[in-house]
């Protein structure tokens, strides 16, 4: 995530990829409420309906080796919310209270025993039980959102935690409010942090 400070640009985007999970910041240009793409319409042989981790459709824990499970059962982890074919440079944000992203093609592989080939895509998941870091302030998640905490990293990036202060580094600032240009923030903006979506442009405050 992209961090300027008042009368200063910064640079460079923060995004981390951990396996089949994603929890960084927000990527593409369509706004956040763009309406999904569709869903791809063929079935391979492990899901258990006509898509593989439909929207609504639950996923055991994990992040490459996770499998298609009923929501009631007590292998399930996490429900999908959205779900789009192609890379995740390339397509819609995820919602904002996505907690991860998970890449369907490695899944799907791990899931047929490693050797299916798979679509590319991912979906947009939400942990069935807390903590939810997706949510505002949780310190995660593939979104910045209006709430969250950041910290400066160096090299004029910033970096989510948690704005209770549980995360690995305290919180320095706060995402107040999300605004379609710079010159909307208030007067108390002390950092423009990119968040991306309809409102690109989040003012943040000192904690």
């Amino acid at each position: 995530m992209r961090a300027d400070s008042v009368g200063r640009r910064c640079a460079g985007a923060v995004c981390a990829l951990a396996l089949a999970v994603l929890t960084g910041c927000g990527h593409g240009p369509e706004p956040a409420d763009a309406a999904p793409r569709p869903a791809p319409t063929t079935a391979g042989p492990s899901g258990r309906g006509a898509v593989f981790l439909a929207v609504g459709e639950c996923g055991s824990a994990g992040t490459s080796r996770v499998a298609e499970v009923p929501c009631a059962a007590d292998r399930a982890a996490a429900r999908v919310l959205a779900r789009h074919d192609g890379r995740v440079a390339d397509g819609p944000l995820c919602p904002p209270a996505t907690d991860f992203v998970l890449h369907i093609d490695a899944a799907r592989a791990a899931a047929d025993g490693g050797g299916s080939p798979a679509p590319q895509g991912y979906a947009c998941m939400r942990g069935l039980a807390p903590p939810h870091p997706g949510d505002p302030g949780g310190g995660g998640g593939p979104r910045t959102v209006v709430g969250d905490c950041v910290y400066r990293a160096g090299g004029g990036q910033v970096r989510e935690t948690a704005c209770d202060g549980r995360g690995a580094e305290p919180p320095e600032y706060v995402v107040a409010e999300a605004v379609t240009d710079r010159s909307a923030c208030p007067p108390a903006t002390a950092l423009y942090v990119q968040l991306g979506g309809a409102r690109p442009v989040g003012c943040a405050r000192p904690r």
